[in-house]
């Protein structure tokens, strides 16, 4: 009986021309395009500079900023008011200003002051804007420092350098983060949102009553609706894979077998979540709107755009309770650390118990009348 129930889905799922076409489309489209457009690298930040010493020191440190590759130095003001305007005209993000004797400070006094006033009403691209000149400006301090202090009195000082080591993302690039996390929404969106509207398709159609008079079981119905989109599932995370080596050459440090594994729970578990979506609505206007507010509530629960850590402490609970959160954290632990199965226990088991969870549910709620 389940053979024909699953041979019946998959004839139900290829004779509609969109799906299948959703499945190829979705994946490879959102692996190219969204880890280029979600993306916390701050650049090209529209820079003002009011160099009161004109001096080579000022020069200098004009020149390192902009080589840095995040500033575009937009305007050159002789006062910082001018420079102001170029703020409120939207044409600057960041003024930096230098100040009169700033060459004669650094070489006889060991220091000196500048001025970064930052555009905040986008706190983040001011705030990174910020932190990044801070970070260049203190660089350039380091070196100066380091030049003068070499000959003190004709005699050597050794100096002490200080060379950072990233591991497991050394060049820092924000979308070898994203990436993996963008393969689990894609998964998420297709088989989480196509089982909640598959049974609700059916109450509209009329075939869910024909269904409800046959003497098929609860378990094996709620089966043959799973397994066509776990099988869905193995699909889509071949496309996101073959498209991210593609576009990107971005292949996981760790091993595909466990991708796969990890993969084959949350699927199951996202998808007997839609069931349950499904078993509730009535129309299929009720089943978007309900699996569209969890899985958005999934999403922002799981630490896909910022760290738990980061989060409120009722905010990190409620994050326990999102299948996301592991599976997301499984994908960056394999690609960028090489983890196996055995450094990842705690989302083994806790998307085993989600999967024995709602599908259980699943096949509780179904409501079978004979």
């Amino acid at each position: 009986m389940l053979k024909y129930l699953i041979e019946k889905e998959f004839k139900q799922f290829f004779r509609n021309t969109f799906l299948p076409k959703v499945v190829i489309a979705l994946p490879l489209f959102a692996t190219l395009i969204f880890p280029l457009v979600a993306n916390y690298d701050i650049k090209n930040i529209n820079l003002s500079i009011v160099d009161n010493d004109k001096s080579s020191y000022s020069s200098q440190l004009i020149r390192k900023i902009e080589s840095s590759g995040y500033f575009r130095i937009t305007d050159v003001s002789s006062t910082y008011s001018s420079a102001l305007k170029s703020i409120e005209e939207n044409n600057s993000d960041i003024i930096l200003e230098i100040p009169n004797h700033f060459e004669t400070d650094i070489v006889k006094e060991g220091e000196t002051k500048v001025l970064i006033s930052s555009n905040t009403v986008n706190g983040m691209r001011g705030g990174l804007g910020s932190a990044y000149l801070n970070s260049i400006v203190s660089d350039f301090n380091s070196n100066i420092r380091s030049e003068l202090m070499q000959i003190i009195k004709g005699k050597q000082v050794p100096s002490l350098e200080i060379v950072p080591m990233f591991k497991f993302n050394p060049r820092l690039i924000y979308r070898v983060f994203m990436i993996p996390a963008i393969m689990v929404m894609v998964l998420a969106l297709i088989c989480g949102y196509l089982p909640a509207l598959n049974i609700v398709a059916e109450k509209e159609s009329g075939t869910f009553e024909q269904m409800n008079v046959t003497p098929v079981r609860k378990i094996h119905f709620i089966l043959a609706k799973l397994i066509p989109y776990w099988v869905v599932g193995f699909v889509v995370l071949t496309i996101c894979f073959f498209s991210a080596w593609v576009f990107y050459g971005f292949l996981p440090v760790g091993s595909f077998i466990t991708l796969y594994v990890f993969t084959s729970l949350f699927v199951l578990a996202i998808s007997g979540f839609g069931l349950v979506i499904s078993n509730y609505a009535n129309t299929l206007q009720q089943a978007v709107f309900m699996i569209f507010f969890f899985v958005i509530t999934f999403i922002f629960l799981s630490g896909l755009y910022t760290p738990v850590a980061s989060m409120p402490k009722w905010a990190q609970f409620l994050s326990n309770f999102s299948p996301l959160k592991y599976i997301i954290m499984v994908f960056r632990l394999v690609y960028l650390k090489g983890s196996t199965i055995p450094d990842l226990i705690i989302p083994f088991f806790s998307l085993i118990g989600f999967a024995i969870f709602f599908n259980g549910w699943a096949i509780l709620s179904y409501h079978k009348k004979n």
